[in-house]
């Protein structure tokens, strides 16, 4: 289901800590960098805090400025992003800032937490996920039901933790502070866990004042029928592949990535490619790579068109030579429809060969856009 794009912000010392052991919080940003973080929060639709800094900040969680707030409202959105905090047991002090400034606010919890939080009588519209906290079911709540678009996350460590192991964290804005905290008892801002392999890809750097400021995205793509953020960045591309497509009255326009386990590129494509009047897209990724490359096997093929199942104009469909190639795993936005193939099924005929389809409808617009010309 459709997620919100998850930003996680934190500000951390030079060895890993959030803050350190004293009875005050330990302030690890510099004054510019307050006011970047007012600036993103002033552009998101939401913001998440977890139960455990709500305890231990008693935070506002607002956006300060008040020029930024007018901006807001002049564009047709509440003056607050909606505020949002995540417990388990529901038990939280009802007299915390966070359920009394700003503007609205939603508690998720479990079923036994809303008992709770209802009978405390906290300030907050409750939803309970069920007998445990799921943050897929939180996630698509949040967009379907709150309309939340962007999320920024401001912690704490846990629950970044969590929303990295699980995949789910599409950005992390890391600020380094230039200074140590030096003690075991003090909160780090990630725990152990099952990360995902590979590098994230540095997007951004910023000296601002005496802090630096990192924005790193996950590239590694998921492992089975759940979506990961990656997927969604990936899946992104093609569509964008598939818009560069030189135009046709007869064939689909579509764009085409191959990603290893570890989110190294391998190969990317587009219909039509390099003047070739009938090359598909996945055929001109596949094209580019080593059939010899052990890391096709772990590889994600990302199309924005299901891949096909026949065709007249070569003899291997490409979804044969994906199975060729020994790639188990493909992601898509849109199901082939019958413009030029009668009930054409490229996900059966890779689910017959054990590969792993995963559709994201979500991209399905996009990806249908540069085939608005054809007919229907």
């Amino acid at each position: 289901m459709p997620h919100p794009y998850v930003l996680l912000s934190a500000a951390v010392s030079l060895d890993g800590y959030l803050d350190d052991t004293g009875p005050e919080r330990l302030l690890l940003s510099s004054p510019a960098d307050f006011d970047r973080v007012d600036e993103v929060r002033a552009s998101v639709d939401a913001i998440l805090i977890g139960a455990g800094t709500v305890r231990a900040d008693n935070p506002r969680l607002l956006v300060n400025s008040p020029e930024r707030r007018a901006a807001r409202t002049a564009a047709g959105l509440p003056e607050y992003p909606l505020k949002v905090t995540v417990s388990g047991s529901g038990d939280l002090d009802p007299a915390a800032q966070f359920w009394h400034t700003g503007g609205e606010k939603v508690l998720y919890t479990t079923d036994k937490g809303a008992e709770r939080a209802r009978a405390l009588g906290l300030a907050t519209d409750v939803v309970p996920l069920g007998a445990d906290l799921d943050w897929r079911r939180l996630l698509t709540h949040l967009h379907d039901v709150r309309g939340v678009r962007r999320l920024m996350v401001e912690g704490g460590g846990l629950i970044h933790t969590q929303l990295l192991t699980q995949g789910l964290a599409d950005e992390l804005q890391l600020v380094l502070a230039p200074l140590f905290v030096g003690d075991s008892e003090a909160p780090r801002l990630f725990g152990p866990g099952g990360y995902q392999s590979g590098r994230l890809r540095l997007l951004e750097t910023r000296r601002i004042e005496d802090v630096v400021l990192m924005r790193y995205e996950p590239t590694a793509p998921g492992t089975g029928p759940l979506p990961v953020a990656a997927d969604h960045h990936w899946l992104g591309l093609a569509c964008e592949l598939a818009a560069q497509c030189p135009p046709s009255d007869t064939a689909f326009s579509v764009g085409a990535v191959v990603v290893a386990a570890d989110g190294t590129e391998l190969a990317r494509g587009h219909s039509r490619e390099g003047g070739d009047p009938v090359v598909h897209a996945e055929e001109a990724a596949l094209a580019k790579t080593d059939p010899a490359d052990p890391r096709l096997a772990g590889a994600t093929v990302y199309s924005s068109l299901e891949p096909c199942a026949r065709r007249a104009s070569r003899p291997a469909p490409c979804a044969r030579l994906i199975l060729d190639a020994g790639v188990r795993r493909v992601v898509t936005a849109w199901r082939e429809p019958d413009t030029f193939v009668a009930e054409a099924d490229g996900s059966g005929v890779l689910a017959a060969g054990g590969v792993e389809v995963v559709v994201l409808p979500e991209f399905e617009e996009r990806a249908k856009a540069p085939n608005r010309h054809l007919p229907r």
